[in-house]
């Protein structure tokens, strides 16, 4: 078990000086107050928030963001590298040839800690700014620990597939009323996966609360069906086109009431969320004003999300992300947006994430607890127990060898740290 960080009294905190994003295309200057967890007032420029003795953030030349919500992924095999030798016609067909010529290379790679390599699924999301992640598999108790790096969501019903879920049916009336229940369909291009959709149907477990990932197999009396049943949809572009070298078709896709971008693993896909948007908006045709909202507002609607998540909103958790004010709105900018862009992460009004151009303008308490880590040369600050989840990762996989969704990660010396401050 890895020991948990020290937590830090949420105190209250008070932004201020940055171009608030309220949508793809709806900005304003405004000072953001947050107590506890919660965004308690949001006052526009000239209103200023009054000196209540707070401490402040100065993030003048930043846009501030809401949170990003992945809608699909599976934590557990962030430190995997893409496998497979494609096309093939559907996703058993890749498990199982995955599983005859990678035997030794997963073997090795599950030996490394479960809890390990959950935390490390965990931090891949968190480099990228997303603050509430939905993991399609049994929620492991590592992913409910209140140090756990980001909000992973609690509750829902799953199954993994109509060939590989086992009991859908009962998963499925066991879902928490008013919660998604999730399941992989359609995953693939032959005739057994464009049928998948009505076998779920037969099962009688397509309903408004049913979330289907990937769906690519669908047709037009597919979606005519899931638009008859009010289920939704998560697509994963990249792993898609990986797989089975065909991307879905959005323009029949579309007519689905509520569709939304997941990342999967990198097991498949091209990499982290931002990757999966900007792949999503190159070769998928999505606009970038859609792509927006299937990483924000329409999941948080999809995963049954209470709490304002993917929106900037008083009462709202505050959950904030913070990019360089280029003076482009989220829209254009999410065409070229990465990681590297990403430099401050707030989660429940905690500081999670920061670069160095941030790290002096935070107040003492809200830099307790932060760890270096170095992606691919990049230095960040994030709040977790970074040093002792690489020692436990190498002791499998060899110092130096450790790929964070194929990116090489390691804990800058305190030299290196300094001079990226």
């Amino acid at each position: 078990m890895i020991k948990s960080c020290k937590l830090i009294e949420k105190p209250q905190l008070a932004i201020r000086g940055a171009r608030c994003s309220m949508g793809p295309r709806a900005t304003s200057y405004a000072s953001i107050q947050i107590i506890g967890d919660r965004i308690t007032r949001i006052l526009k420029l000239p209103h200023a928030l009054p000196d209540t003795g707070s401490a402040d953030i100065d993030l003048s030349g930043f846009l501030i963001l809401p949170g990003f919500v992945n809608a699909h992924d599976h934590l557990q095999f962030a430190l995997f590298p893409r496998l497979g030798n494609p096309p093939y016609s559907n996703y058993i067909d890749w498990g199982e040839d995955i599983h005859a010529k990678f035997t030794e290379l997963i073997a090795t790679h599950r030996a490394v800690p479960k809890e390990v390599r959950l935390w490390w699924g965990g931090i891949r999301n968190l480099l990228c700014g997303v603050t509430t992640v939905c993991h399609h598999d049994p929620l492991w108790p590592e992913l409910q620990r209140v140090d756990f790096p980001l909000r992973v969501v609690g509750e829902y019903g799953w199954g993994h597939s109509l060939a590989l879920g086992g009991a859908l049916r009962q998963a499925h009336a066991n879902t928490p009323a008013g919660r998604p229940f999730l399941v992989h369909a359609c995953e693939g291009i032959d005739e057994t996966d464009r049928e998948e959709l009505w076998g779920l149907d037969r099962l009688g477990v397509l309903d408004r609360s049913t979330v289907l990932i990937h769906g690519l197999a669908l047709n037009d009396e597919g979606v005519s069906l899931m638009r008859d049943r009010g289920a939704s949809l998560i697509i994963c572009p990249s792993s898609n086109k990986f797989l089975f070298q065909r991307l879905p078709d959005i323009s029949l896709l579309s007519g689905i009431e509520n569709m939304a971008l997941g990342n999967d693993s990198p097991l498949t896909a091209e990499g982290d969320l931002l990757d999966e948007v900007r792949f999503a908006i190159r070769c998928s045709g999505i606009s970038s004003s859609s792509a927006y909202r299937m990483v924000t507002t329409v999941p948080a609607a999809i995963l049954g999300l209470e709490d304002a998540q993917g929106s900037i909103k008083e009462s709202g958790r505050g959950d904030l992300i913070a990019i360089r004010d280029t003076g482009q709105d989220i829209e254009d900018r999410l065409q070229t947006l990465s990681m590297s862009d990403i430099e401050f992460v707030m989660i429940g009004g905690r500081v999670q994430l920061v670069a160095e151009a941030i790290l002096d303008r935070l107040p003492l308490a809200a830099k307790e607890g932060l760890e270096p880590i170095s992606i691919d040369g990049l230095i960040r600050w994030l709040r977790a127990p970074l040093r002792t989840l690489l020692h436990r990762a190498e002791d499998v996989l060899g110092k130096g060898a450790v790929r964070l969704g194929g990116r090489q990660i390691c804990i800058p010396s305190r030299s290196e740290a300094a001079h990226a401050c």
